[in-house]
C-alpha cells in the first residue's frame, strides 16, 4: 500500500520551512500534525498532597522550560513567595534564559550547564553543596539522578506536571497510512484511544530506542526507526523511507 497520508504525533511546526512540508511536496503526500500526548500541570490541591513545602528549599533544579512554567504557576496559586536569594540551576543556557519570563534575571543567582544533562551541572551543584535543592520533574521524567546521589547533593524531587493522553474525538477520522511516534507515551495513547487497533498495512515509524521498544512491546510492527547513520532525524528517516517505497 502506498503511503498517502502521514500522522506526525507532534505539534504543527511553527515555521513554514519545516522539512516535513518539503517531504509532503516532494512525494505528493498529506502530512498532518496531531500530538497523542499533552502536558498538564498538577493542581495546587494535588501538589499539596506531596507534603513538599517550596519555602523549605534554597535552590531549584530545572531541566525543561515546562518545569519553569509549572513551578511559578503553582507558587502563584499557592501564594508562595520566592525569596530573592533563591538560586536557580538549569541544564542549558536556553532554559536559564527562559527564567526571564518570571524573574529579574540579572539580579538572581542563576547557573547553567552545557551538556543538557544533570552531570553538566555538577561543578555548580557541588560548589553550592550546602543548598537544599528542589528538583522539578514530570511524572514520567527520564533523568538519571544517580549522579546527584553519588555526589551527595541534598535534593527532593517534586512532580509538578504530568503527561496525559490527548484523546481523539469520536467523530475524528483516523484514516492514516503511516504513524510517527516520538515517545512510549504516544504508543500508550494510541492503544488507549483505539483499544481494538489493528495495524494491518499501516506503517509505524518512531524516534529513539525506548519508543521502538514500546512499539514492539505493544505487539506492533515497526517499519521505520530513527535516528540511524543514514538518517539522524525523523524527517531524514521519513524521506529515506518514502524514497524506498516509491521504488517498489
Amino acid at each position: 500500500m502506498k503511503v498517502k497520508k502521514v500522522l506526525v504525533s507532534q505539534p504543527k511546526p511553527s515555521s513554514e520551512k519545516s522539512p516535513y512540508y518539503e517531504i509532503a511536496e516532494k512525494y505528493g503526500i498529506q502530512i498532518e500534525f496531531r500530538p497523542f500526548i499533552k502536558v498538564e500541570g498538577l493542581t495546587a490541591k494535588e501538589f499539596r498532597q506531596s507534603k513538599i513545602a517550596i519555602s523549605d528549599f534554597t535552590a531549584i533544579i530545572f531541566t525543561a522550560r515546562t518545569a519553569i512554567d509549572h513551578f511559578f504557576r503553582l507558587c502563584e496559586e499557592m501564594r508562595v513567595s520566592i525569596p530573592d536569594t533563591m538560586k536557580y540551576f538549569c541544564t542549558t543556557e536556553s532554559i536559564a534564559l527562559y527564567l526571564q519570563k518570571y524573574i529579574v534575571y540579572r539580579k538572581r543567582k542563576i547557573f547553567h550547564g552545557s551538556t543538557g544533562k544533570l552531570d553538566g551541572l555538577l561543578p555548580a551543584l557541588t560548589k553550592h553543596n550546602k543548598e537544599k535543592y528542589l528538583y522539578v520533574v514530570s511524572d514520567v521524567h527520564k533523568e538519571d539522578t544517580n549522579v546527584l546521589d553519588a555526589n551527595k547533593i541534598n535534593y527532593t524531587k517534586a512532580v509538578m506536571y504530568r503527561t496525559v493522553s490527548n484523546d481523539f474525538r469520536p467523530d475524528e477520522p483516523f484514516d492514516y497510512d503511516m504513524l510517527l511516534f516520538f515517545s512510549p507515551s504516544g504508543i500508550a495513547s494510541l492503544l488507549k484511544n483505539f483499544p481494538e487497533f489493528k495495524q494491518d498495512d499501516i506503517k509505524i515509524g518512531c524516534f529513539g530506542s525506548t519508543t521502538a521498544q514500546a512499539v514492539k512491546n505493544a505487539g506492533l510492527r515497526l517499519d521505520m526507526e530513527a535516528p540511524s547513520v543514514k538518517a539522524p532525524s525523523m524527517t531524514a528517516a521519513l524521506d529515506l523511507f518514502l524514497n524506498e517505497e516509491s521504488k517498489k
